[in-house]
């Protein structure tokens, strides 16, 4: 036998989650593995006809304080973690009766999900910290030259076939990195305990609800999520790249691809902010992305009228597009948009129909997407890390103030609305131009709000002519107003609260178009 593997000879088994338990465990006996287990786990395995040892006659203790201890103890401990083959801890085990442990199959109290729980007791929430699972993973795991530790039930098949292969043995470089994932698994057990109990701000009885605090930030930033996949790349070919997910099944993160290529670093950018630009609106909207930027973004009756909408608003900037749309995609659309080159689409559904459409298109990357809840924007700066709410700040006609002597029509008002929703979403300074639930054209991302103002109605390939224009913040002189009156707009939405606004509002009466203050900036940098 290699020295590189260990014979498995004596197993201990004490899992929450029992998927693919039972024939983990029948493939352990099958070579004579002695099973060790606990409580309900022990019970699952004598129901199946396997023969158990309980905990407490491996530790001559018993299991106390309602299950609080049970593998708390020297003869768990000392079995997993002595030194095999070193004289003075073989010589200890043996005057103290200590028998060797040389795997460990556990899974932890679902903490993150008791957590979660609606008013979930506090009493309850500090119930489910599980102490002597994460005690027995890093025993097992810090003693992996001669312990196998399993955390994932995901490993339970191949190790099945590892241990068929080398006759009931496990190799070092499996036990290495069953031991990389444990670590990392009690890493982000003891990060979202730590994460929630930070919100817990006063300490409540145990009977009453835990009160997580929402409002305030957290005083230490802790971010522990697993890599789903490496990326070929990043922003650039000579930058390495890969994507990590919370799990939730919630996100861009999380999306389902259902067709095309890997999905690249740029492509996950583009898909989520062309996913969160279009999960604003509740009508049929679609928008059309390039380097996080909408060109073109439009609502409509059905799926096909806002794409084709979308798309008249700037054709050009659209091929090599990531489209975002927030309703199933039918056939009629998939046969409009399948005629224009896309790197992406994401959408909460497509139609088997739709799908059959998109399948001529082998590199089209189709992805569907649960929505997920708002959570906070992290940026990494030298030395440390920002962290701030999203901008989730909604606008409805009532929170306007109408600053200008003439009021928006009820078109102009809807005009304005929507434009306020796409400017949002739009790099600052950021100008949109847009009539009729369609944009018609966008300045992002300029120096100046004015050359913003003026790149905005540069792309503009529709008439500008009785079109309203959003700002994503205010205008500190009257020049920028006055480039959008020129190029078209009869009416303006901006956030207000420049020292100049009475000279902006003066121009704007002057210029007899509407303008409506907000009292919310949206600057995206």
């Amino acid at each position: 036998m290699s020295i590189d593997l260990k014979p498995i000879r004596r197993a201990l088994l004490s899992v929450t989650d029992k998927t693919g338990l039972i024939p983990f465990a029948q493939a352990l006996a099958a070579y004579g593995v002695e099973l060790i287990s606990t409580g309900g786990t022990a019970r699952t395995l004598r129901e199946a006809g396997l023969k158990v040892l309980d905990i407490s006659e491996l530790t001559g203790f018993p299991e106390m304080l309602d299950g609080r201890v049970k593998t708390l103890h020297p003869r768990v401990h000392g079995g997993l973690l002595y030194i095999r083959g070193k004289a003075e801890h073989e010589s200890a085990v043996a005057e103290h009766g200590i028998q060797p442990i040389d795997m460990v199959v556990v899974n932890l109290y679902a903490f993150e999900k008791t957590a979660a729980q609606p008013a979930v007791a506090f009493g309850h929430l500090i119930e489910n910290i599980d102490i002597g699972g994460p005690s027995m993973v890093r025993s097992a795991a810090k003693n992996f030259e001669d312990v196998a530790i399993i955390t994932n039930p995901g490993d339970y098949i191949t190790l099945a076939e590892e241990l068929h292969t080398n006759q009931g043995s496990l190799g070092r470089a499996t036990r290495w990195r069953l031991a990389r994932k444990a670590f990392a698994l009690t890493a982000a057990y003891d990060t979202a305990i730590a994460n929630a109990l930070d919100r817990v701000q006063e300490v409540p009885s145990p009977e009453a609800p835990a009160a997580f605090e929402t409002s305030a930030l957290p005083l230490t930033l802790r971010i522990n999520l697993p890599q789903v996949t490496p990326l070929r790349y990043g922003e650039n070919p000579h930058q390495r790249a890969a994507l990590y997910a919370d799990g939730s099944g919630l996100g861009i993160a999380n999306a389902i691809q259902l067709q095309g290529k890997e999905l690249s670093y740029n492509n996950l950018v583009d898909l989520e902010a062309c996913w969160a630009l279009a999960s604003e609106f509740p009508d049929p909207f679609v928008a059309i992305i390039k380097h996080t930027n909408p060109c073109g973004a439009a609502t409509g009756s059905t799926v096909r009228d806002a794409y084709e909408k979308a798309l008249t608003a700037d054709p050009v900037s659209a091929f090599g597009s990531v489209i975002g749309i927030n309703r199933e995609v039918d056939t009629e659309a998939a046969e409009v948009i399948a005629k224009l080159f896309v790197e992406a689409i994401a959408a909460p559904s497509f139609t088997s129909e739709s799908r059959a459409v998109f399948a001529t298109k082998k590199n089209l990357r189709l992805v569907e997407v649960k929505p997920a809840p708002a959570s906070p924007v992290v940026k990494q700066v030298s030395g440390g890390m920002l962290l701030q709410d999203s901008d989730a700040a909604q606008i409805s006609e009532a929170d306007l103030k109408i600053v200008t002597g003439r009021k928006p029509t009820p078109d102009e008002m809807a005009s304005l609305l929507f434009a306020w929703r796409i400017c949002k979403h739009v790099k600052s300074n950021a100008i949109v131009y847009a009539k009729g639930g369609q944009t018609l054209g966008i300045g992002a991302g300029q120096m100046s709000r004015v050359d913003a103002a003026r790149f905005g109605a540069m792309k503009a390939i529709l008439p500008l002519t009785g079109c309203v224009a959003a700002s994503d913040a205010f205008f500190p002189f009257p020049d920028g107003l006055e480039v959008l009156v020129a190029s078209g707009a009869t009416a303006v939405i901006q956030p207000g609260g420049s020292v100049k606004d009475a000279e902006v509002i003066a121009a704007a009466d002057r210029l007899g178009i509407a303008m409506v203050f907000t009292g919310v900036r949206h600057f995206r940098h």
